[in-house]
């Protein structure tokens, strides 16, 4: 430098991003209150969140709250019928809804890759409140954190939620012998879907996910008088995960009927092609239910009144038994064991 020269100082401004993430929306200054004020206030905004505090303050109902957790990490992001976003409303809404529990609330924390579009985030987002919207359901609280590019997919969503107990326990422990099993709809479209977007195996379908809130039917089966003994949805693994799940927790075995089990035939097709099973393929949108073989019919024409389950059936049955698990009679007449599986067939389907 010459001794005559003056230093020229500079402090730029914070580059917001070329409408990115970039790593500042997560360090809890100026550009993550612009992420907050631009795209999750104005999606999300209700009384609790409004108060902008560290959590929601919320009026309990008197009774019981049932209260879960799940994170969220498909792959691709948007696929037909959905997105990572009504997937995180809509898996969190339904365990509570497996539990007897009106959705109340639920919590939204978003891990977002640096690079990811601000365009896309809105979507996700948008998504979410659409997807709550239909719900019945409050995003109330939430967090926001940005990792380096290369070490996130784009985005991951992490949601709890609680809920009103309605009614009288509902879980593994009330499945009896000689319940009755039925299963909401169609299995397999989800998972099926999902690979076909990822467009890696070279699968075409016109298959969309099943991806939908299941209070509705569970609440129309409890003002029915339906004493329902077990819920379970059919999510990582699909029906013959959950049977074999809850056959152990019970320790009595279960009963497939294949015949009964409806399964579209672009579904079977697709698994028949890649050499997977339909019963182990993941849904978003169906469940199953334990209840007394007496009320069986009386569910079924209950669950049909509801979109998500206007093509319910009766599956199978529970036995006094505790020999094999989950036992599946084919429609040629045989039988075979349906084992829990060691792995994941499609791996990032929720």
């Amino acid at each position: 430098m010459k001794p005559d020269s003056t230093p020229a100082f500079t402090c730029p401004l914070p580059s917001d991003g070329g409408g990115q993430i970039v790593l500042a929306h997560g360090g809890g200054m100026s550009m993550t209150q612009r992420l907050l004020e631009e795209v999750f206030y104005p999606a999300f905004g209700n009384e609790a969140l409004d108060a902008r505090h560290d959590g929601a303050v919320l009026a309990a109902p008197d009774g019981r709250l049932a209260f879960t957790t799940d994170s969220y990490v498909v792959h691709p992001l948007f696929f037909p019928g959905g997105s990572i976003g009504e997937l995180a409303v809509y898996g969190t809404v339904n365990d509570l809804a497996m539990c007897g529990a009106r959705p109340l609330a639920i919590s939204s924390g978003f891990i977002l890759e640096e690079g990811l579009p601000i365009a896309t985030l809105k979507r996700v987002v948008a998504a979410m409140k659409e997807a709550a919207e239909r719900a019945g359901v409050r995003i109330v609280t939430g967090d926001t954190k940005v990792v380096e590019r290369g070490k996130g997919d784009g985005v991951y969503i992490n949601t709890s939620g609680i809920g009103a107990v309605e009614g009288a326990t509902i879980g593994p422990a009330r499945i009896e012998p000689g319940d009755a099993i039925v299963v909401s709809g169609d299995l397999g479209a989800h998972g099926i879907t999902i690979l076909a977007a990822r467009e890696q195996l070279g699968v075409t379908t016109d298959l969309r996910s099943d991806a939908a809130p299941l209070w509705e039917p569970v609440k129309a089966l409890l003002e029915a008088g339906i004493d329902v003994h077990c819920l379970r949805d059919l999510t990582r693994g699909g029906f013959a995960a959950a049977a074999n799940e809850l056959a152990a927790t019970r320790r009595l075995d279960i009963e497939l009927d294949e015949t009964a089990i409806p399964v579209r035939d672009e579904v079977r097709g697709a698994c028949e092609l890649l050499g997977f099973d339909p019963l182990y393929i993941a849904c978003e949108g169906r469940f199953c239910a334990f209840l007394p073989e007496a009320q069986v019919n009386r569910a079924l024409d209950v669950l049909r009144q509801c979109e998500a389950s206007r093509a319910a059936v009766r599956a199978g049955r529970v036995l006094n038994a505790a020999r094999f698990g989950v036992v599946l009679k084919s429609r040629y007449g045989s039988a075979r064991v349906l084992d829990l599986p060691s792995g994941e067939q499609l791996p990032r389907i929720c």
